[in-house]
């Protein structure tokens, strides 16, 4: 069950209510993220995609910070214990599903878990596939043709979402045989600051070169 926050004790309280009361409270940051150490993790996971080794980055890092699992809901701020993923996927009529990932610390669990889920979307269908409307999620996307510099999402008018969204850019690899992707990630400022975001890369690089 997730825990309200004590708002009068909360030492961003006066930010959170600046930011509640404008009509777009969000802001995005987008900075390059090396991912060459998740190789090692593919050889070792059969099955295992970089596709789901950076998405599970992402989540780990995303788990590790209470800022990043907090939501409003009716004027409250909500911690939730965890948060799974919810991702778009190209299928091959060229129409896009969006698949949950169930959150898994381990790795192996995490792909284990993924690959049916994947598997099931990519099947044609009408609809957009698991458009879960619960709280308790980070929203992912993947633009694998663009090295991009910034990314702005879709979004529901007058603050309502405050879900993070995250958009992974295409990965390109340098002279020095490393990996890097741009990763784009916007959040609800009425809920996080700056530097609650910086704290998420610096994260999401430990969560990268764990092994």
């Amino acid at each position: 069950m997730p825990i309200a926050l004590d708002l009068a004790r909360w030492p961003r309280r006066a930010a959170f209510d600046h930011f509640s009361r404008l009509a777009h409270p969000y802001f995005s940051v987008c900075a390059r993220v090396d991912v060459t150490a998740l190789a090692a993790r593919l050889r070792r996971h059969p099955g295992a995609t970089w596709f789901l080794a950076y998405h599970h980055a992402a989540l780990v890092a995303a788990n590790a910070l209470p800022e990043f699992r907090y939501r409003l809901q009716d004027g409250q701020v909500l911690e939730h214990e965890r948060i799974d993923g919810s991702t778009t996927l190209l299928r091959a009529d060229e129409s896009f599903a969006i698949v949950t990932l169930p959150y898994e610390p381990d790795f192996g669990r995490f792909v284990e878990r993924a690959l049916p889920a994947l598997a099931a979307a990519r099947v044609p269908a009408p609809g957009l596939g698991e458009l879960s409307e619960q709280p308790a999620l980070l929203h992912m996307t993947t633009i694998p043709w663009l090295d991009f510099t910034s990314f702005a999402h879709a979004r529901d008018g007058g603050g309502r979402d405050s879900v993070p969204k995250l958009a992974f850019g295409k990965m390109v690899a340098g002279a020095d045989g490393r990996r890097t992707m741009a990763l784009a990630v916007e959040v609800h400022h009425a809920l996080m600051d700056g530097l609650h975001v910086g704290r998420f890369y610096a994260e999401l690089d430990k969560a990268i070169s764990a092994g």
